[in-house]
């Protein structure tokens, strides 16, 4: 406890947390409510016409915020009887509550503070009976949270947002048993693990991306196409389409058949561009009795997901072009996930889908990809990854994706992303990165060597077409070394990312599926370039998918 106390006193304190712990601090009577930013239910209500509006915000911050301005407006309060003096780095003083202003007074930042200071006075009076829209936006969101339950795991299917919802509508009154307030808890349970006298929430279940993943890895590394379980897999895929057409339409009107998957097992409101890419991946190259549905369910989300490319040239997660940075200014957006930004990661998976499609290098939306590729490049020749850790990440989707789209691999910007990706690689042979390079990036490149990291430069490194690379073989014998006699691998860090300095995930199967699509891959290198493939086999291809199949199984 005392090493606790000290991080978080190195880090801040409670001075320094972000706006939703300080409300869940709030909640237990640990910090004063008149010092949490007020998160206005009134943001409902108005329309997509006004310069800053709900549907500008990010998917997943729509799904945190709507519970908690209902939360913030009952103030539901039950004090433990202790108190957090000792996390105030200069003793606890109310002036280290306080917000902090711009220097500059015109700023968008200190204009959200003075209407923050609004609302508060306009809370007063909410809380009284007297407010014209606050009854009307506090049904309004608790409809919206309702909704939004139907046909999903919860609200967005992520604890947060579950969480949330339990805590708002205890705070509308609600019973014990009613079953909004009864399916919550038990989807908060299907998220709690016990173990070793442990217990933990995991943050949201990803089958989806799993399933697709783990799926391609055992094609590539060639299980047979009539296999019994890549076809109930490819079933299972095919099912988990979504054929409504969610949140996802305020930004992107376009008219298009709904379609798309999402990273949970039910998540009807909130299909993603990612997923969806990762699963037409699967379903290109995995069996079904049943091919026309596959192909249709194929083309309808490759059409659906076509429309989401961005004014830049780049694909975002959930939204299109929701990059509006006053958001970034709003005193309860302290938790760096406002936006839906264009991502290279994300772009580059789908160039892969397309270079699979044969799209020409002329078509207008390969085009404008390619653009925002070369304009988002590091200059030491890296990219950043958003949704996994970090520039390892970033770099080898993009060397992968451009390399299946047809792009020359010997153009000196490509070339330089290789040679970044050697300069980073561990005297074991091995790649890992850690998730502080979000915070700063001179720590890119650097931390323990893990298999998935390892795995994504192999693959990088594969597109450059040298199977004699040395930098290749090392990353191979780092592979092959470490694999356990099962056909696993260990891995103790954390490589992927649910929000850059929010927080990371840790996906049990990347240490498996990962660097057994890098092995694969690399047979596949040798096979082009007229290499035996045997050594390769040997080395651990076949004990890895043994090791997939019998998780499948």
């Amino acid at each position: 406890m005392l090493r606790a106390r000290a991080v978080a006193l190195s880090l801040g304190g409670v001075p320094r947390m972000n706006t939703f712990s300080k409300l869940q601090l709030a909640l237990v009577g640990l910090y004063p409510w008149k010092y949490v930013p007020t998160i206005p239910c009134e943001v409902l209500l108005i329309g997509k016409w006004f310069h800053v509006n709900f549907w500008d915000m990010s998917n997943w911050s729509r799904a945190m915020l709507v519970p908690l301005a209902i939360i913030n407006h009952f103030r539901p309060t039950r004090d433990v009887g202790v108190d957090l003096n000792e996390l105030f780095p200069e003793g606890y003083h109310e002036r280290d509550l306080r917000l902090p202003r711009d220097p500059w007074p015109f700023t968008w930042r200190n204009f959200f503070l003075a209407l923050d200071k609004l609302h508060k006075f306009a809370d007063l009076w909410a809380r009284a009976g007297i407010h014209p829209f606050r009854r009307r936006a506090l049904r309004k969101a608790e409809a919206w949270i309702r909704e939004r339950m139907e046909g999903s795991d919860g609200l967005a299917a992520i604890f947060p947002g579950i969480l949330n919802s339990l805590t708002a509508f205890k705070a509308l009154g609600y019973s014990n048993d009613h079953p909004a307030v009864v399916e919550c808890e038990q989807l908060l349970k299907k998220h709690e693990h016990e173990k070793d006298g442990r217990v933990w929430l995991e943050p949201c279940l990803s089958p989806v991306w799993d399933t697709a993943i783990v799926a391609i890895a055992l094609r590539e590394s060639g299980v047979p196409a009539d296999h019994p379980l890549l076809k109930k897999a490819t079933e299972w895929l095919i099912n988990k389409e979504i054929r409504f057409r969610g949140d996802w339409h305020h930004k992107n009107p376009a008219d298009v058949e709904p379609s798309g998957w999402v990273f949970e097992f039910e998540n009807k409101w909130n299909p993603d561009v990612d997923d969806t890419a990762m699963v037409l991946l699967a379903l290109r190259q995995t069996p079904t009795d049943r091919p026309e549905v596959r192909d249709a369910a194929y083309r309808r989300g490759l059409n659906w997901m076509m429309t989401f490319q961005c004014k830049d040239g780049g694909w975002a997660a959930f939204d299109k072009d929701c990059t509006n940075n006053i958001l970034e200014k709003v005193p309860f957006a302290d938790h760096n996930a406002m936006l839906d930004p264009e991502c290279a990661d994300i772009t580059a998976r789908i160039l892969e889908v397309l270079g699979h499609e044969k799209y020409p290098l002329d078509h207008p939306q390969v085009l404008k990809a390619l653009d925002y590729l070369r304009r988002t490049q590091e200059a030491d020749g890296s990219w950043y990854g958003r949704w996994g850790v970090n520039y390892i990440y970033g770099t080898w989707q993009v060397l992968r994706g451009l390399h299946i789209l047809g792009v020359d691999m010997r153009e000196p910007w490509l070339q330089k992303a290789g040679a970044w990706l050697e300069s980073v690689q561990h005297t074991d042979g091995g790649w890992g990165e850690r998730c502080d390079t979000y915070e700063d990036p001179v720590f890119k490149g650097r931390g323990p060597s893990t298999a998935s990291q390892t795995a994504w430069a192999v693959m990088g490194l594969c597109t450059l077409g040298d199977p004699q690379r040395p930098s290749l073989l090392r990353g191979l014998e780092y592979l092959t070394r470490t694999q356990n006699p099962d056909g696993s691998w260990s891995e103790d860090e954390t490589t992927g990312t649910g929000f850059p300095k929010v927080y990371y995930l840790k996906y049990d199967m990347y240490r498996n599926s990962w660097p057994l699509l890098a092995l694969a891959t690399y047979r596949q290198l040798l096979a082009a370039t007229g290499h035996p493939v045997d050594g390769v086999e040997r080395k651990g291809v076949y004990p890895a998918v043994a090791a997939e199949m019998a998780r499948l199984g």
